[in-house]
């Protein structure tokens, strides 16, 4: 896995490129501070990558599947990562949030503080619902009663292991809450224990407090109340109530924050929890404890409802959304009411037709495999067969989502056919529940009820996602014959060159891996005057300047490789430095890729953060794989309209594979023209 995990850190621009890193359950989540020089194609032909998804403002998630934590040990045990150059900390994504314009910088946050105070913990919650499944299977097979008065010590105990995860599950929650909110991690899970020891609970025994009283409301349970003074304390059961500390760190992430900016330094180790827990105890059992309840099962409520009423459009609407709700990772409300509803009621509905949608992601991953075997596509053999296990043995669905589904694009009707088909059987059935969260598996199977409706139906969403993957495939037909070449290739004992295949900006061995491999792509034909040519032509008209002078850090650092910048003269293009191939060509006409004929591997990156004028005041005249000669024009650019946008239109060309060659001597600042030398490349010393 090391060449993986260098050949990733190399594909996202290096450690100075990268201001957080981190991880979730299938994929590597990285922030850079540039996300443009990233090749998609390149990252996807990384050994062990499953699919690459580029993501708002410079956000870039690598998908690797079950080994990502192995991964992303690697990536950070690397000497480049170790010697301190990338920044990690929370500062650094606040600042990077602050960049981002409107609303969605708001939204994002927030969707990003449920997901970072839930991620974490999926290993523990999936490890949790397979002890639940296994007890599950003995009660099917009558070896066991699981719901009997009276009970077995060994199954005491073993009861004990999966509700250690759920009960104190609010408390993890918290942790996590409040290091996504940069404030003592311990003191946000100290107030939710608070909540959930013997004490607390123990307040609800009427025959020990006298100021407690307990009635029974209308659903038949039992609601205890005690007074504090002249306050009236509400006694719940805040174990599995995932809404609590999901509510209260932010306010005591305002508390916090705010007595370390009063509180003198020598003593803030004593007071500032000291008086966070005096402030935010107390009002989190009178009043936040009680609203999250409230809040959570008023949603539950509300679902419940439409699934008692309408449970057939229920069972089709949840297993519908959730497709569009995963990759945005809007699922995390969902997910916390299910938690809600088995905290409340001691059973949830929404997981059952759910597992409509996941078995149908794992049926049409299983069509893709279907397929992939029958063209003897090895490579997406490799992705689909790992993703199947993934999903049909873990109930995980990212790498099904982010290593196929969201590249090929036609795959989601076909999917969605099946979780249409996959809910209306759970539906007509009556629903299917569960008494506890469990990510829907093969495994899980036995602790949802009726077991027979939700068998049922996950299996005809399966069935029917599978089978209209296979009946319709899933590529386009410029990609089935893409795919029929090297099934044609195999059979005639030669291996076709990959169509996707990309070299990245800043990486010299996928470079190479462009190169053609076989006689099918013989390489390009360059005068051996082209192949010993070690100069670079400045890309434009106008004033060079130091690379230093870049007023973006992954460039003026050189961690993108040393070169020079030019400041565009008016109506000036943007040529070839020199005779190559075109190796990376955004759509977005922003940045290209080149490989000269003599090896050095160039990227000219047009404007500072102009990949967000998605294309508008770019005209590109080159495509990927495109044979250019020096002075060849690459893109028109309108310059009034990157000025116009509020961008810089300072353009930097480096060179990204020096470490194949000598010293790199860039020319003396002043005005240049596109045939003046800029950059000279000495060969590497044998």
């Amino acid at each position: 896995m090391s060449n993986t995990a260098q050949e990733i850190l190399d594909a996202v621009g290096g450690p100075d490129n990268i201001t957080h890193f981190t991880h979730c359950a299938t994929r590597l989540r990285f922030e850079l501070r540039d996300a443009s020089v990233v090749d998609k194609d390149t990252v996807e032909n990384i050994d062990g990558v499953l699919g690459a998804v580029p993501q708002s403002g410079d956000r870039y998630q690598i998908v690797i599947g079950g080994a990502v934590q192995s991964v992303f040990n690697e990536i950070n045990n690397l000497p480049s990562m170790k010697s301190g150059t990338a920044a990690s900390n929370d500062d650094v994504k606040a600042a990077a949030r602050a960049k981002a314009r409107g609303k969605n910088a708001l939204v994002d946050a927030f969707f990003e503080y449920l997901s970072d105070s839930f991620r974490p913990l999926l290993p523990v919650l999936l490890g949790a619902s397979l002890i639940l499944a296994f007890l599950a299977v003995l009660d099917a097979l009558h070896i066991v009663d699981t719901r009997a008065e009276t009970i077995p010590a060994w199954l005491g105990y073993v009861n004990s292991m999966w509700r250690a995860v759920f009960y104190f599950l609010p408390a993890m929650v918290a942790y996590n809450a409040s290091k996504k909110l940069d404030i003592d991690p311990w003191v946000g899970t100290a107030v939710i224990l608070s909540l959930l020891t013997p004490n607390f609970t123990g307040l609800s025994n009427a025959a020990s407090f006298a100021e407690t009283t307990c009635t029974t409301n209308a659903l038949g349970t039992e609601q205890c109340v005690t007074q504090i003074g002249s306050l009236p304390l509400q006694l719940s059961d805040y174990g599995g109530q995932v809404f609590v500390p999901l509510l209260m760190v932010p306010i005591l992430a305002l508390v916090y924050k705010g007595l370390k900016k009063i509180v003198p330094s020598n003593v803030q180790m004593v007071f500032v929890p000291f008086i966070s827990f005096v402030i935010i105890m107390p009002l989190t059992a009178f009043l936040i404890g009680p609203l999250s309840i409230w809040i959570g099962n008023g949603l539950g409520s509300g679902l419940a409802w439409l699934n008692g009423h309408a449970p057939i459009v229920f069972a089709i609407i949840i297993p519908i959304i959730y497709p569009f709700l995963v990759p945005l990772g809007l699922h995390w409300p969902l997910n916390a009411l299910q938690l809600a509803n088995i905290a409340s009621t001691g059973s949830d509905f929404i997981q059952g037709p759910m597992g409509a949608w996941n078995f149908a992601c794992f049926g049409a991953t299983a069509g893709v495999l279907f397929l992939s075997i029958r063209d003897r596509d090895a490579d997406m053999r490799q992705t689909a067969s790992g993703a199947l296990a993934a999903g049909l043995f873990g109930g995980i669905s990212e790498p099904s989502l982010y290593g196929i589904h969201l590249r090929f694009k036609r795959i989601y009707p076909l999917m969605l056919t099946g979780c249409v088909v996959g809910g209306l059987v759970i539906g007509i059935g009556g629903g299917a529940t569960t008494n506890t969260f469990v990510f829907t598996s093969l495994l899980t199977i036995p602790v949802f009820t009726p077991m027979a409706v939700y068998g049922l139906g996950i299996l005809a969403a399966f069935a029917t996602a599978f089978l209209m993957v296979v009946f319709f495939d899933y590529r386009t037909k410029e990609q089935k014959a893409v795919a029929r070449e090297k099934k044609e290739a195999m059979k005639a004992g030669v291996s076709a060159a990959p169509a996707a295949a990309a070299a990245p900006a800043n990486e010299d061995a996928a470079a190479e891996a462009t190169a053609p491999a076989t006689e099918a792509a013989p390489a390009p034909s360059f005068s051996d005057e082209a192949k010993a040519d070690l100069t670079l032509t400045s890309p434009m008209a106008g004033e060079l300047v130091a690379l230093s002078d870049v007023n973006d850090e992954a460039f003026a650092s050189g961690a993108l490789g040393p070169g020079i910048a030019i400041s565009p003269a008016a109506h000036a293009v943007v040529v070839a430095p020199c005779d190559g191939k075109v190796t990376v060509a955004y759509p977005t006409g922003h940045a290209y890729g080149l490989k000269s004929a003599s090896g050095v591997q160039i990227l000219i990156h047009i404007g500072m953060d102009t990949v967000k004028l998605d294309g508008k005041g770019f005209t590109p005249r080159v495509s990927k794989g495109d044979i250019v000669k020096r002075g060849d024009v690459l893109a028109e650019v309108d310059w009034d309209v990157i000025r116009e946008a509020g961008y810089d239109t300072i353009t930097p060309m480096v060179v990204t594979n020096k470490k194949k060659f000598g010293e790199v001597t860039p020319a003396a600042p002043g005005p240049v023209g596109i045939s003046d030398t800029v950059v000279t490349v000495a060969p590497k010393e044998a």
